[in-house]
């Protein structure tokens, strides 16, 4: 990172979100599958200034029981206030009680997916596939701004487009003054298509035309932003308001306090020791067994353990260690096993993995 860059990134204020006022613009990303109340508790304690939930149907939210497996994907810790809920779906008649049903689980914002770019998704005419219909993604935009609160703020995520057509970008400016123009606060933009997926670099310079574009309005950049020095990049060249880390922050939370270092100008954080990813792992079991309870606690952190294991000088043996990790004393003989000696961690943007779906 140059001196211009670090500068650029130093002026980046506070980031706000209607009347939701950020200690930073670092956030955390929606991933389906990962960002679940225990992911999100350790983001925010490690410096994310806001997390949000997992993708949620939105008929899945309006209809959700009793039943303990359900209601931890709706499950809000004291401790990670602002934290916002984000729905998906294709018919706009679902998205209002889903909405409200958010907020009465506790979530402080309500955001919009309109970016997944899974080949199911598509089919459901879901996610990404809402940016070549205009009309009806504007449509659940005014059902869900109409149905929370005014205190509540709504956003958006989107990618770039279909693909890199002239009508997919006309699409996109439409629906992304629309939105604005129904009164969302914050649009989160993607630079891939949802044709592109996860495939090749996302577009930086597509970012910094839609803030320039959007002047005062809140955009949020995503896509490729794998270690500190990446976010603050981004904020540099771009002009964005915040960073979206996503991918980059499954296994490896210390990427928020990283960048947090870099913003005010302090040398970088190196990555975590030994004991302090054994501290993580230890803390991330037990909330996600608080959470989910012990035996689908095992089933969960099997697929956060295979991204933490990125950050072991060893860390094939370890990853292959923790995918047979079904209980709590399982998940313990392997930190005893592998992190019972301190030294230094390994740099975890050395490895990118392009296979997360609907995160960023």
């Amino acid at each position: 990172m140059n001196t211009l860059e670090n500068n650029a990134a130093l002026a980046n204020p506070p980031l706000s979100i209607g009347g939701v006022v950020l200690e930073s613009p670092v956030v955390q990303a929606a991933l389906s599958g990962y960002s679940d109340r225990a992911m999100r508790v350790l983001a925010r304690r490690h410096g994310a200034a806001y997390a949000l939930c997992e993708v949620l149907l939105d008929i899945f939210v309006a209809v959700v029981g009793t039943n303990s497996r359900n209601l931890a994907k709706i499950a809000v810790a004291d401790e990670e206030h602002p934290v916002g809920g984000q729905l998906m779906g294709a018919n706009p008649d679902d998205f209002a009680p889903a909405a409200r049903r958010l907020v009465e689980a506790g979530f402080d914002c309500i955001d919009i997916n309109f970016g997944c770019p899974v080949k199911k998704v598509l089919g459901r005419c879901r996610g990404g596939y809402l940016l070549g219909v205009p009309e009806t993604a504007l449509e659940i935009v005014s059902r869900v701004r109409g149905a929370v609160p005014a205190s509540v703020p709504v956003t958006l995520k989107m990618r770039r487009g279909i693909d890199d057509s002239s009508k997919s970008l006309e699409n996109f400016w439409r629906i992304f003054d629309g939105a604005f123009d129904r009164g969302v606060a914050a649009i989160t933009v993607h630079g891939r298509s949802v044709e592109q997926k996860y495939v090749g670099p996302s577009n930086w310079d597509f970012l910094a035309a839609v803030k320039r574009h959007a002047g005062q309005r809140i955009v949020i950049g995503s896509g490729d932003l794998f270690s500190a020095e990446a976010c603050v990049a981004m904020l540099a060249r771009t002009g964005v308001d915040g960073v979206s880390i996503a991918r980059g922050a499954i296994g490896n939370p210390w990427i928020f306090r990283q960048t947090l270092s870099l913003l005010a100008g302090r040398p970088p954080i190196p990555p975590p020791t030994m004991y302090e990813q054994r501290d993580v792992l230890h803390e991330h079991f037990r909330l996600a067994e608080e959470l989910h309870g012990e035996d689908r606690a095992g089933r969960v952190m099997r697929k956060f353990a295979i991204k933490y294991a990125r950050l072991h000088p060893n860390s094939l043996p370890v990853r292959d260690a923790f995918v047979s990790v079904k209980v709590n004393a399982d998940w313990q003989r392997v930190l005893d096993r592998f992190y019972a000696t301190d030294g230094p961690g390994r740099d975890a943007a050395a490895d990118i993995d392009e296979t997360i779906e609907c995160g960023a």
